[in-house]
């Protein structure tokens, strides 16, 4: 069994954390290409109610991995206009 593409988000995410990014680059992070025309693809599919039931799984993921990002990023904000 292959990984799917919330997978390969989340090695991204962990990845990238772990590599100890300034504020500025956790601000500036966005997830390859791929992930977000899979993203793109699943929210088209949710807007006319085609998703199937791991697709829906999938969405719910990639969603709560994107309210993560950016909670970060805000804290980074935060931190880098303390810096300042």
């Amino acid at each position: 069994m292959g990984f799917a593409p919330v997978d390969f988000l989340f090695d991204d995410i962990l990845e990238f954390l772990s590599s100890t990014p300034t504020p500025l680059q956790i601000i500036d992070y966005q997830p390859p290409q791929h992930l977000q025309e899979r993203l793109s693809a699943l929210l088209e599919k949710n807007r006319h109610n085609r998703l199937t039931d791991s697709e829906a799984t999938e969405l719910d993921e990639f969603l709560r991995m994107n309210r993560f990002m950016s909670r970060l990023k805000l804290k980074a904000r935060q931190k880098d206009k303390l810096s300042r």
